[in-house]
């Protein structure tokens, strides 16, 4: 359920200051235990392990230049306004009709591997606050353990120290990301007298899902709203 933006720009900040006083050490030792190691088996590229791929904004500029029609709305609008439009803090990857990611080639292999995307490169390694099943918040810093890859493999201490420099660069980003996309569109819904109403807004939401009709999104690209169209699972051209 969408809270309003002021609430969950400050719930932002927050996120932020407690992700740059998290002790890189403590990331590391992680890192150095779990001992993960790719195998390239192509699970986390499904649906069954991600339901999106989110794109920083210099990762979808970049798809944006080679590949535009592969980008797409990131889903679960959080905003709308009064007029339908919904609103968005980046774009994600577009996927195959099973869920498969895009780029993934029939022999499970990632077609764009030298060139993959910022949270590609350090999954499944995070580094960001979510409740567990008993509601209680604490850091989560691997997903899909034991259910990819090798684990207990030796890390170089390098290699670990940049894994832990490049998973932090990551969640900077994406929280500052969040946080100027909140910004813009306080400002925005300022200017042009807009209310967020969470009620209608979840009510949009739901006939959007249910419908056939394709809806306007603005997404947050870094700088400014792009006008983009997004379309429910039911529709047809």
């Amino acid at each position: 359920m969408s809270v309003s933006p002021d609430a969950e720009l400050a719930a932002l900040r927050t996120e932020l200051a407690a992700l740059q006083a998290y002790p890189k050490e403590k990331l590391e030792e992680i890192i150095a235990e779990v001992g993960f190691s790719c195998t390239c088996c192509g699970r986390c590229c499904t649906r069954a392990f991600n339901g999106h791929v989110f794109l920083l904004s210099a990762d979808a500029a970049r798809l944006r230049e080679f590949d535009p029609e592969m980008l797409m709305p990131a889903p679960d609008f959080p905003y709308s306004d009064s007029f339908g439009n919904f609103y968005v803090s980046g774009f994600a990857l577009r996927t195959k009709q099973n869920g498969d990611c895009v780029f993934l080639s029939e022999e499970r292999k990632c077609t764009i591997y030298a060139d993959r995307f910022s949270i590609c490169r350090i999954y499944p390694y995070m580094l960001h606050r979510e409740p567990d099943s008993r509601g209680h918040v604490d850091w989560r810093q691997i997903s899909g353990l034991d259910e990819h890859g090798e684990y207990d493999t030796v890390i170089p201490p390098e290699e670990i120290a940049q894994t832990a420099e490049d998973v932090i660069a990551y969640e900077t980003a994406y929280l500052e990301q969040e946080i100027a996309f909140h910004e813009a569109l306080i400002e925005k819904f300022s200017r042009e007298k807009i209310r967020f109403v969470r009620r209608d807004h979840d009510r949009r939401t739901r006939e959007f899902l249910k419908g056939d009709v394709p809806a306007v999104v603005y997404v947050w690209d870094g700088d400014t709203f792009s006008r983009e169209q997004a379309v429910p699972a039911g529709y047809r051209q």
